[in-house]
């Protein structure tokens, strides 16, 4: 039997050995694919989308590459502050290990898919180093682990998560008030569906939340996306319908930031970093789903503005909102993402008995499964007028352009309510398994109830460390759409099999809806579908890295 303290003694420098070498098989496999998609050098649509599924295989394979590397950086810095303990190495023993071999054997880009080297044209002959590693994924080392994380029981995180002293300030701050005011409410407000009470949006922006990456000229706190991240990562945890709730003032505040003229940017940036503006963001329409550049909706322009037809779904906290990010054509000849323009559309608030009063709108609510804390809407528009200063940026025909700006903050964002959502799903998991007693024993004293905590944990540092890596790009002026995107890719895969594995936990309970975990199953199934469903983020990265 392999010795776990051996391997784990030194997983660390191993781990940062068998990079070059999984480094390579990535290359190995881009040039492969290459070969496939661009004949002539530049990769072809037609035969990206013909062989679709290897292209994807090499985009999860690139995520999981990026993800040891991260993790590995993670371990690094802890090792340097001197704070990687037992807890934290055993995390990257499990999750090195576990990596290498779904590299090796098979990484599940859905519960029916898997990504193969052989897929891409490739294989692997993982060195001894490689192999070593990955015989790190024992029962033993995930008994320990979940022995260690019992003993932490209760805290936001499982191990350090190597976060400055700042964050780690911002991070206690918001997961305190998770606990009091989110937590003990959350599940009240799903199951009545009901909206989130306007006494917790106002303390969401008495505590600075709509304003956080706004400049401090416009009345923001002018904090990093870093920060962005533990706020919303530790707010969804809470409720994602919480931890969502930034999201919108995040879009239209990029929008604004990188779009807009300085009139614009003065007037809506310190009225949405201090709550008195809520934004919502009107994009997709019913035929188009993720396809932006083929909407219909029109605006014509008239002697006193711009005057919108159209229909539009999928718009989440529409009724209570006062303004919209509304993407609309305003060149009628065009058929494609050239001729979009976007606005910042004025509209009065609504109420229950009256949700969209404003002259020319119409709205109706979309039942759903879960994410219910701002509720969905169907929006109709038949000579809805906006003014001709809320053109954004001024200039018709930059919307497309403009929205590509906010993609970046907008994956990692949801990357962060990702790692929230899964994190609850694990605490839950895990109080059950201590509280539930069967066959004389608690539940976590069963081998694969502990094997699927352990696996929960381990996999939530990966994506939390993977997601803080994008925000670190974003606040360092790099480009980070690849990143960003990895992030909410292998979130999303990890937020929904944390919430599953932690319902299988109960049992029959998970199945009732009193039961908390009922309404994070449902909240997670979302984030494989919005900012980007999972096959269509893959075919972005696929691109990204073909090209």
């Amino acid at each position: 039997m392999t010795d776990m303290n051996e391997i784990s003694a030194d997983t660390l420098a191993q781990a940062r050995l068998v990079l070059p070498e999984i480094e390579a098989l990535q290359a190995k496999a881009t040039a492969a694919l290459q070969k496939v998609v661009a004949p002539s050098g530049k990769p072809d649509a037609g035969l990206i989308e013909e062989h679709q599924h290897a292209a994807h295989a090499l985009s999860w394979l690139a995520t999981y590459v990026e993800s040891i590397r991260q993790l590995a950086a993670w371990a690094g810095r802890l090792d340097e502050q001197g704070t990687l303990g037992r807890m934290e190495k055993l995390i990257l023993q499990i999750g090195t290990a576990e990596y290498l071999t779904q590299i090796a054997g098979g990484i599940p880009m859905s519960q029916t898919e898997f990504a193969r080297l052989s897929d891409m044209g490739v294989e692997w002959q993982p060195s001894d180093q490689a192999r070593r590693l990955m015989k790190g994924n024992t029962p033993e080392a995930r008994a320990e682990l979940v022995k260690l994380m019992q003993g932490n029981h209760g805290r936001a995180t499982f191990g350090a998560t190597g976060l400055d002293e700042d964050l780690e300030m911002i991070r206690d701050q918001f997961r305190r008030y998770a606990e009091e005011r989110v937590v003990p409410n959350a599940h009240e407000w799903h199951l009545k569906d009901e909206l989130i009470p306007m006494e917790i949006i106002q303390e969401l922006a008495e505590l600075g939340v709509f304003g956080l990456t706004i400049p401090e000229e416009y009345g923001g706190l002018g904090l990093s996306k870093a920060s962005m991240v533990v706020v919303s990562e530790e707010l969804s945890r809470g409720y994602i319908g919480v931890g969502s709730l930034g999201t919108r003032s995040e879009i239209a505040a990029e929008l604004i930031i990188c779009g807009g003229t300085e009139a614009q940017k003065a007037k809506w940036l310190p009225a949405l970093a201090s709550g008195e503006i809520l934004p919502t963001a009107v994009f997709t329409e019913p035929n188009t789903g993720s396809d932006l550049g083929s909407l219909r909706t029109r605006a014509v322009r008239t002697d006193e503005g711009w005057e919108v037809t159209g229909n539009k779904t999928w718009i989440t906290h529409a009724a209570r909102t006062h303004v919209m990010t509304l993407l609309a054509r305003t060149d009628p000849n065009t058929t494609d993402y050239r001729g979009l323009s976007m606005f910042l559309a004025e509209k009065t608030p609504g109420t229950d008995e009256k949700p969209f009063p404003t002259p020319g709108m119409t709205g109706g609510e979309i039942e759903v499964l879960g994410y219910r804390g701002m509720k969905e809407y169907e929006l109709g528009f038949d000579g809805f007028k906006i003014k001709t200063e809320n053109l954004l940026g001024g200039v018709p025909g930059q919307g497309f352009k403009q929205l590509m700006q906010t993609f970046e903050s907008a994956r990692i964002q949801t990357a962060a309510r990702a790692i929230g959502v899964a994190q609850s799903a694990l605490e839950i998991g895990m109080r059950y398994a201590i509280d539930r007693k069967q066959f004389g024993k608690s539940l976590i004293d069963f081998p694969r109830v502990a094997d699927k905590l352990a696996m929960m944990a381990v996999e939530i540092m990966i994506a939390r460390q993977l997601t803080y890596y994008s925000a670190w790009q974003k606040d360092h002026d790099r480009r980070c759409d690849l990143e960003a995107g990895m992030a909410k890719l292998l979130g999303a895969r990890v937020a929904w099999a944390s919430a599953d594995n932690a319902l299988q936990i109960h049992g029959g309970n998970g199945f009732a809806l009193e039961y908390t975990i009922s309404r994070v199953l449902c909240d997670a199934r979302i984030l494989n579908i919005f900012e980007g469903a999972a096959e269509i983020q893959a075919q972005v990265i696929a691109r990204r890295l073909l090209g």
